[in-house]
């Protein structure tokens, strides 16, 4: 097998979009940072990202634990002809890293990895939000995605420094070959009452706290209600 490669590399500012007086949910004022613009640069990866990448819902999206999304190339292949639509394509669901040799039955958490200047380490699964639905105009998208598993992951950054497309990612350590992305997703969205299963990922030192946090809630008999985060404004 190949190494785990960056084939291309994508940052963006926020943009607001959206018509004002449309009458259509879909089509009210929104803002985001999921349009982003490819690079072949040199930039510079800080702790909470790329220099000149931006979010806009900074409650829900970016931060140490969130600061780059990573997703592999090939699922693309499967959203042109789930969805029937030929221009989605690298970059459309914000990611930074379009990756190849890598996905979500490769990639476990705590997985670290140098790239660059810069080293990195798996902190979470992606979990989608309303967004990808309101560029692509589909209500569910966000549910498809996460019924899927096709969902991604995101790093957090060790070390920062100078990252670059068409570089490898040299894995360094691998302390949770158990917790593989597939095997996260799972626990969080279709295992939903094994509560061993649960504990076992809420144990795992190199877990997100968010992630943590609401295994936490479901073992305490709080469950998580996810209608605000898959459909948002889109729908209410």
């Amino acid at each position: 097998m190949d190494e785990p490669h960056v084939h291309k590399m994508f940052i963006g500012k926020v943009k607001q979009m959206g018509d004002p007086n449309a009458t259509n949910r879909m089509d009210r004022p929104w803002e985001s940072g999921i349009f982003k613009n490819e690079t072949d640069k040199k930039i510079l990866l800080g702790k909470t990202g790329f220099t000149g990448d931006e979010v806009a819902d900074k409650r829900n999206h970016g931060g140490p634990e969130k600061a780059v999304f990573a997703y592999p190339i090939k699922h693309y292949t499967y959203w042109k002809e789930e969805l029937s639509i030929d221009y989605i394509d690298m970059g459309a669901f914000g990611e930074n890293f379009a990756v190849l040799e890598m996905d979500e039955f490769s990639v476990c958490i705590g997985d670290t990895y140098k790239i660059g200047d810069a080293i990195i380490q798996v902190s979470q699964p992606r979990q989608p939000c309303w967004k990808p639905a309101r560029r692509f105009q589909i209500m569910d998208l966000a549910l498809q995605i996460q019924k899927s598993g096709r969902t991604g992951w995101y790093f957090r950054v060790l070390q920062e420094g100078h990252v670059q497309a068409k570089s490898d990612l040299e894995l360094l350590e691998r302390p949770y070959p158990e917790w593989t992305i597939a095997a996260c997703n799972e626990v969080m969205h279709v295992y939903k009452d094994d509560l061993r299963l649960a504990d076992d990922l809420a144990s795992c030192p190199l877990l997100a706290e968010n992630w943590k946090r609401t295994l936490n809630k479901r073992l305490r008999g709080q469950n998580s209600n996810i209608e605000k985060r898959v459909f948002g404004p889109n729908k209410n």
